[in-house]
């Protein structure tokens, strides 16, 4: 796959002093499996395809909890979803979870090639429970980047 919008994170796998974390992608065949489950058999956005394809598995400035795939994630943050009466109307993937698994940051799958990033707070008794964070998932990862390059933790 030609890498277009996350061209940065595919140049630039974390080394620390002897620490040394290469995000782990997943095979073309299961991001099409995710599509038809997830997006009606529709291609993903780019981008998204382009973080799948290179650390789908594991990506060092996204954190996919102790989930051991992509679709056992998405299902997850659903059931969290339905747990707490929640409802996102408009095809989604997940891209990260966090707080002990009450939040999590997605992409919608009808904004384009490089979607905007939202942060949903499940746990949120108010109607205001997601919240824009990033005008693109190339510009979030981006910037987790400059983050973990300062020395700073991504999460």
């Amino acid at each position: 796959m030609e890498i277009e919008y996350l061209k940065e994170l595919q140049k630039n796998p974390y080394r620390s002093g002897k620490l040394d974390l290469n995000n782990e992608p997943i095979p073309e065949s299961e991001i099409i499996h995710l599509e038809q489950l997830y997006n009606q058999g529709k291609t993903f956005p780019k981008a998204l395809r382009e973080l799948l394809h290179l650390a789908g598995n594991f990506c060092y400035v996204l954190d996919y909890g102790v989930n051991e795939s992509q679709e056992e994630l998405q299902e997850y943050v659903r059931e969290k979803l339905d747990f707490r009466n929640k409802i996102i109307s408009r095809p989604f993937f997940v891209i990260d979870i966090y707080n002990v698994g009450t939040q999590c940051l997605f992409v919608y799958l009808d904004e384009g090639n490089n979607p905007p990033v939202y942060e949903g707070f499940y746990s949120d008794k108010t109607s205001e429970w997601i919240r824009l964070i990033s005008y693109s998932l190339s510009k979030y990862i981006d910037t987790l980047l400059v983050e973990v390059k300062e020395g700073k933790n991504p999460f």
